[in-house]
């Protein structure tokens, strides 16, 4: 099998962190390989889209973190195989990168700018997707977003919501998803109590 090596920030969250989560959890051999964000850009002139996270399998570099955590949770065991379920999983992953554009478009604002765009979606953006994600965890029994079982899309989930509840959005208060949505935050901490993501936490002395 080619060898594999996943490129981003040096920071635990973002775009490959459901990747990289997924590769631990399957016992799936990579290098992850990680940058200080004073280096992005440089290390953004060797991608294709000039973004990252990459994924390298072999000698081909692979753009797209959707892409790149579907691949990780096909390696890892952690993705549908029946075609509705994964139609259920992409579902969410596609609603949670909306998140992630909507917040990172208030990036590089400052002052009140940066409050405002937050507020904003503080009133209305973030409600709308956390009950949305809330009432599709419901309907598909309360524990996992598809499958029945853990998938990728259980890891993107985990990892958006652990970023919103972190404090380290200015403006974004780290008790949104308990008041909005108490069940993600339960979702959240249940993903996040799992061995295999305690011991991989552990392991970066991240918390």
């Amino acid at each position: 099998m080619d060898r594999l090596k996943l490129t981003y920030f040096d920071f635990s969250g973002g775009r490959a962190e459901p990747a990289r989560l997924a590769l631990h959890i399957g016992g799936i051999a990579f290098e992850d390989d990680r940058f200080a964000p004073a280096d992005f850009a440089e290390v953004r002139k060797i991608t294709p889209l000039n973004q990252v996270p990459v994924l390298h399998v072999g000698d081909l570099q692979i753009t797209q973190s959707d892409a790149i955590t579907r691949y990780a949770g096909k390696r890892s065991g952690l993705y549908p195989d029946d075609d509705f379920q994964a139609l259920l999983c992409d579902e969410v992953m596609s609603a949670l990168e909306d998140i992630n554009i909507k917040v990172g478009a208030t990036f590089g604002l400052s002052g009140d700018d940066l409050k405002n765009a937050r507020a904003a979606l503080v009133a209305d953006v973030l409600p709308k997707y956390l009950r949305w994600l809330e009432s599709q965890l419901e309907r598909h029994g309360g524990r996992y977003f598809a499958d029945q079982r853990l998938t990728v899309a259980d890891l993107k989930v985990f990892v958006i919501t652990r970023w919103l509840c972190s404090g380290k959005l200015d403006h974004i208060p780290t008790d949104l998803v308990a008041r909005l949505a108490p069940k993600l935050e339960g979702h959240m901490q249940r993903i996040g109590s799992l061995p295999a993501i305690e011991q991989y936490y552990a392991t970066l002395g991240a918390v």
